[in-house]
């Protein structure tokens, strides 16, 4: 997932979970909000209780790649994107899948 499709600073962060619309399912929360840029954006946020920084930094790679196969960046919302502690117990297929339908869940009510 390239950096400009990323959201970085901690005041997006924040104005995006402020705005309080989401979806979730037992892996993942998805923060939405409508998008400011040109494209869509996404922030991963895994917290300090799944593991240590090795696997914190494994976590947010596989993540990274889920939403680099099966999201477009042509959406009309920005997202963070919080890591639940069962996505440790999931293998990778099956964490893909609760991605794609909260993804299509957001897509469906159109939060942004």
């Amino acid at each position: 997932m390239k950096k400009k499709y990323r959201v970085k600073k901690a005041g997006e962060f924040q104005t995006i979970i402020e705005h309080r619309k989401f979806v979730s399912c037992p892996s993942f929360v998805l923060y939405v909000k409508a998008r400011k840029e040109e494209h869509s954006r996404i922030g991963i946020s895994v917290g300090k209780k799944l593991g240590n920084a090795v696997v914190r930094n494994k976590i947010k790679r596989q993540v990274r790649m889920m939403f680099q196969e099966i999201y477009d960046f042509d959406e009309n919302f920005d997202g963070i994107l919080i890591v639940r502690k069962k996505f440790l117990e999931q293998s990778y297929s099956d964490n893909k899948k609760d991605l794609e339908s909260l993804i299509k869940k957001v897509k469906i009510k159109k939060y942004a």
